[in-house]
C-alpha cells in the first residue's frame, strides 16, 4: 500500500506552488469598478473588493483562514506580475481563494517540466505522452473555474426542451416506422440490424439529455429538470437518481484508483489484474481484444448497474436498484437509498409496459423494435465513458497523489464523426469542459472548450486517433496498471 502511494505530499505541494509564466490576457476595469475579462467572445466580471473565484450563481465569500484562526495570521492580498496566488488553500480544495488581477493578468501556462519523453509500457497514443509529463505547477481549482465566463453557465430551458424534443421525436419516429413497415422475417434481419444501429445512435441523444438533467445543466426549474430526466432515463431502463449519485462520484474522483467510479483499472499484482493477463496470454492478442471490447461495450453497462463492475474499491459490490444487503450501501448514503427506490419505480413501469406490449405482439417484435436500439445505446454510453478517461499513456493516481485538478485534466476530447457528435449533443468532443464543470449546458460547451484550450494549453488533452482505432488500441493494451514514479500506467503484458 505504501509503495502505491508514490512520493510524499510535501514534494508535490512545493511543485504546485511554483510560479507560472504566460502571455497577457485582456483585462480592463469599467466605470463601475468591475473587472472584465474577455475569453472566446464571453466576459467574466469581478465586483470591486471581490477576491474569490466562485462558481456562477454563488455569492462570493471572503477568504477564511484554515485551522485555528489564531495560529496563523492571514496573508495580505498581493498582486503578482506573473501569476495568481491562492493564499487560502492547496490545489483541489473548493474553499481556496485567488486574487483578482486587474491588469497584465497572464494566460495560465503550467510549463511542462523538462523531462525525458520515456515511452510507457503500453506505448504512445496520439497524445504522445502529454498526460504523463508533470507540469511545473498545476492551476488551482478556482483558477480553472475562472477560465470559463459566467454566461456560459446560463441555462435556457426552452432551448433544452427543444433538444429533448428533437432526440425523443426522432427516436420515436424511427421506431414507429420500423414497427409499421419492416416484416418480422429472417430475410430482413440485416435491415433490422441497420435499424437498431441507427435508432440506438439517435436514442443516445435522449440519454445525453437525461444525463444533462442529472447534472443540473438542463434548466433552473428543478422539478421540470428532474421530470424530464426521470422519464427519459426510465424509458431507457436507467435508474435516474441512482445513476445521478454514482455519476457525481465519477466526476468528483476522475482517474482516482481507490475512489473512482466506472472504468477504474485493476492493479497488475492483484487477483483481477493477474486474471486479465492470464486471459490475454491464453487467448492471444486478437481474441483478447475482441473479448475485452465485448465485455465493455455489451456486458459492461448492465454489469455496472447490477454489481458496480469497474467501480473503485471504496464502495464494494454495489447495485443501482438495491442499495441494501446483500449489496454494499456505501454508494448511496442517507436519503439516497430512498431515491434509489424511487428510481426503481420508473424502470419497473417501463418493463411492465414492455411486457404488456410483448403479450400483444410477441417478444420477438419487442426485441427487434426496442431491444436492438437499447443495446446500441448502451454501447455508445460505455464507449464514451471508457474512451474519455482511458488510453495507453493516460495515467491514474492513488489517493496520496490525486487531486481534483489532476484528475479532471486527465479527461480526453476525441474526434467523433460529425453526425454522431451532432446527434449526441457533442458529449465526446467537449468532455473536458463537461468535467471541469458539469453544470455548463451542452450548447455552451464548445465555447467553454475553447476557453480551456487557450487558458491551459499544457493540460488540455485532445487525442486525434479515429474512434475505432483508439478503441482497439485501448482494448488491446490497457489491461492493468503498475506504478511508475508517482503515477500508475497501463502495462499490456504481465510485468
Amino acid at each position: 500500500a505504501e509503495r502505491r502511494r508514490g512520493s510524499a505530499r510535501g514534494d508535490n505541494r512545493e511543485q504546485r506552488r511554483g510560479g507560472v509564466e504566460g502571455k497577457a490576457r485582456s483585462f480592463r476595469r469599467d466605470e463601475g469598478g468591475r473587472v472584465e475579462r474577455n475569453c472566446g467572445g464571453g466576459r467574466q466580471e469581478w465586483g470591486e473588493g471581490q477576491h474569490e473565484c466562485h462558481a456562477p450563481g454563488e455569492s462570493p465569500r471572503k477568504p477564511q483562514p484554515k485551522g485555528n484562526p489564531g495560529a496563523r495570521k492571514q496573508e495580505p492580498r498581493r498582486r503578482f506580475e506573473k501569476g495568481i496566488e491562492e493564499p487560502g488553500g492547496s490545489v483541489g480544495e473548493a474553499g481556496g481563494t485567488v486574487e483578482a488581477v486587474t491588469q497584465d493578468a497572464p494566460v495560465f501556462e503550467s510549463g511542462r517540466a523538462e523531462e525525458e519523453n520515456v515511452v510507457p509500457p503500453a506505448g504512445f497514443s496520439g497524445l504522445m505522452g502529454k498526460a504523463l509529463k508533470t507540469p511545473k505547477r498545476y492551476p488551482t481549482r478556482p483558477e480553472v473555474f475562472a477560465a470559463i465566463p459566467k454566461e456560459l453557465y446560463k441555462k435556457d430551458t426552452l432551448k433544452s426542451l427543444c433538444y429533448a424534443f428533437f432526440s425523443t421525436s426522432l427516436t420515436l419516429a424511427l421506431g414507429v416506422t420500423a414497427y409499421a413497415f419492416l416484416p418480422m422475417k429472417l430475410a430482413f434481419a440485416p435491415v433490422w440490424a441497420l435499424y437498431a444501429a441507427v435508432t440506438g445512435t439517435v436514442a443516445t441523444g435522449c440519454w445525453v439529455v437525461a444525463h444533462e438533467c442529472g447534472h443540473g445543466a438542463f434548466s433552473e426549474n428543478r422539478i421540470l429538470q428532474d421530470t424530464v430526466g426521470y422519464i427519459l432515463h426510465s424509458l431507457l431502463l436507467v435508474p435516474y437518481f441512482s445513476w445521478q449519485r454514482s455519476h457525481a462520484i465519477h466526476h468528483s474522483r476522475t482517474n482516482h484508483l481507490e475512489e473512482g467510479e466506472t472504468h477504474v483499472p485493476e492493479f497488475h499484482d492483484e487477483l483481477k489484474g493477474k486474471l486479465y493477463y492470464d486471459m490475454k496470454e491464453s487467448l492471444g492478442d486478437t481474441m483478447w481484444t475482441w473479448s475485452n471490447l465485448f465485455m465493455h461495450l455489451v456486458v459492461g453497462w448492465p454489469a455496472y448497474l447490477m454489481t458496480g463492475a469497474s467501480g473503485g474499491k471504496k464502495y464494494g459490490v454495489t447495485n443501482h436498484f438495491w442499495p441494501v444487503k446483500p449489496f454494499s450501501g456505501a454508494l448511496f448514503p442517507g436519503s439516497w437509498k430512498k431515491k434509489v427506490w424511487m428510481s426503481d419505480i420508473g424502470v419497473v413501469a417501463t418493463l411492465g409496459l414492455l411486457g404488456l406490449w410483448a403479450s400483444k405482439v410477441g417478444a420477438l417484435t419487442v426485441m427487434a423494435v426496442y431491444g436492438g436500439p437499447y443495446l446500441v445505446t448502451n454501447f455508445w454510453l460505455v464507449l464514451y465513458t471508457w474512451l474519455q478517461h482511458t488510453d495507453v499513456d493516460v495515467p491514474h493516481y492513488s489517493d496520496s497523489e490525486w487531486d481534483w485538478v489532476k484528475g479532471t485534466f486527465l479527461t480526453i476530447d476525441r474526434p467523433y464523426p460529425k453526425i454522431v457528435d451532432f446527434l449526441h449533443h457533442r458529449i465526446g468532443t467537449t468532455h473536458v469542459a463537461h468535467h471541469v464543470s458539469h453544470q455548463i449546458p451542452h450548447y455552451n460547451a464548445r465555447e467553454a472548450t475553447e476557453c480551456l484550450k487557450n487558458a491551459f494549453p499544457d493540460l488540455y488533452l485532445y487525442e486525434p486517433t479515429p474512434i475505432h482505432k483508439a478503441a482497439w488500441r485501448i482494448a488491446k493494451n490497457c489491461v492493468a496498471v503498475k506504478p511508475e514514479g508517482d503515477k500508475y500506467v497501463f502495462s499490456p503484458n504481465r510485468p
